[in-house]
């Protein structure tokens, strides 16, 4: 059988102790396609990292969610009830209902900038988080965001209690400390939840929020049951602000390490307008540096930097043999340092993102936030979200990393690529120095 070679020297031991560097060894001395044991395939560069996330029929995705349906006498929502419950979601999460809300995004990002205390070394990525997750969950339940917020942060503390690195890799049929604990948590969200739903059926204010389109009756299915609501709801809310942190993190050393790129963000932010709120998704297409700049942060540092899919039948990937039962690990951190596909992949260059002459006409693959069937449904809202933030930043502050031969940060890649701990010094930036850099 043609199988794809082994990395010399690699193995499950040498990737728990340094996952990129391994990752990048294997693209560099194996190619496309690798062997990280038997069975265990990693798809290193572009090609094959695309057909792998567009080809969900021979690759689906593992059936593993986050927050599994709760055990109720009603019984689990069907398949079906999910995929309409999807649907209903998008509606609410497409890029069209994304620009048409920008001005309630936008005066949320400028309060997490103006709260930054300036002058001293700061842990920034809790201060972010937490205005993320104000602007996720106001996004999908509006003004009754308020009472879930406590909710969907004890969701978040529950996720990452789980994804904890182990010693041990228990069944998940025991009920482990860490699963009874989001278990509870998950319960007490729906909980609190319910009445949201019911509230708003009952009084025929369903709402323009997400779960406002998730409570709309469907032309050819009719209205969700309640349970398919509910369950639904835990992990896209949890995700509105989690991997957005972790890119948080990635974009704001940028903005450190890059002075003259932030000085050109600050520049394009003078132009937004004085009070956030007036803010329209024709200003946010007039930052395209800024969004040049995030798209080249998430190329270099993209959060979910590995994503698992199990091999269904057995196939073809990259001229190479899969067999059916195998995992395939997608690497968009070594498909976005693909020299086929990006000129200096491995310098920060938010220029090749831009139309100028100067740039690739083709910028390349791009997967942070995924391809095919599997992609991230809340794409549109965290470009949104991080691009008005980074922009609200640069507008105000110079940033810069603490001085000292000590890292600001550690990196992380356990369950994603973050930056632990992160500490940074905002100094204000004068409003002539933004206008006129």
């Amino acid at each position: 059988m043609n199988e794809p070679p082994r990395l010399p020297g690699g193995g499950f031991a040498a990737w728990s102790r340094d996952r990129l560097g391994v990752a990048r060894r294997g693209a560099d001395e194996c190619g496309d396609v690798w062997q990280l044991e038997s069975g265990v395939y990693v798809a290193a560069t572009a090609e094959p990292c695309e057909a792998v996330l567009r080809r969900a029929q021979d690759f689906p995705k593992a059936p593993s969610p986050l927050f599994p349906p709760l055990k109720r006498s009603s019984g689990a929502p069907t398949p079906e009830e999910r995929a309409h419950a999807h649907a209903a979601r998008m509606r609410g999460l497409r890029a069209q209902a994304v620009a048409a809300r920008i001005g309630e995004i936008a005066p949320r990002t400028a309060r997490c900038a103006d709260q930054w205390p300036t002058g001293q070394d700061v842990e920034i990525l809790p201060l972010v988080r937490h205005a993320l997750a104000e602007i996720g969950v106001h996004y999908l339940f509006s003004e009754d965001a308020p009472a879930l917020l406590p909710f969907a942060s004890q969701l978040f503390l529950a996720r990452e209690v789980l994804v904890r690195p182990s010693r041990w890799a228990w069944p998940r049929w025991i009920p482990t400390p860490a699963r009874r604990f989001r278990t509870r948590q998950q319960a007490a969200f729906t909980d609190a939840l319910r009445p949201v739903v019911r509230r708003r059926r009952s009084s025929g204010r369903l709402g323009d929020d997400v779960l406002g389109q998730m409570l709309r009756p469907s032309s050819h299915y009719g209205p969700l049951p309640e349970e398919a609501v509910l369950d639904t709801l835990p992990g896209i809310t949890v995700a509105t602000f989690e991997t957005p942190s972790r890119a948080a993190g990635w974009i704001l050393l940028a903005l450190a390490r890059y002075p003259q790129a932030a000085d050109r963000v600050a520049a394009e932010a003078a132009l937004l307008p004085a009070d956030p709120a007036a803010t329209t998704s024709a200003h946010l297409d007039s930052l395209q540096y800024t969004q040049a700049l995030v798209r080249e942060v998430l190329r270099l540092h993209p959060p979910s930097w590995l994503l698992t899919r199990r091999v269904a039948r057995r196939t073809q990937l990259a001229g190479y043999t899969v067999d059916a039962g195998s995992t395939v690990l997608v690497c968009p951190y070594t498909a976005h340092r693909d020299a086929r596909e990006h000129s200096d992949p491995d310098q920060f260059r938010p220029e090749r993102w831009l139309g100028d002459a100067d740039s690739p006409a083709k910028p390349g693959v791009f997967l942070s936030f995924g391809t095919g069937p599997h992609g991230c449904e809340g794409a549109a809202l965290a470009m949104a979200m991080l691009t008005l933030l980074t922009a609200q930043t640069a507008r105000r502050y110079h940033l810069s990393e603490p001085p000292g031969p000590e890292p600001s940060y550690q990196v992380a890649t356990f369950e994603g690529l973050a930056t632990v701990g992160l500490r940074l010094r905002a100094t204000l930036r004068s409003r002539e120095q933004s206008r006129f850099q």
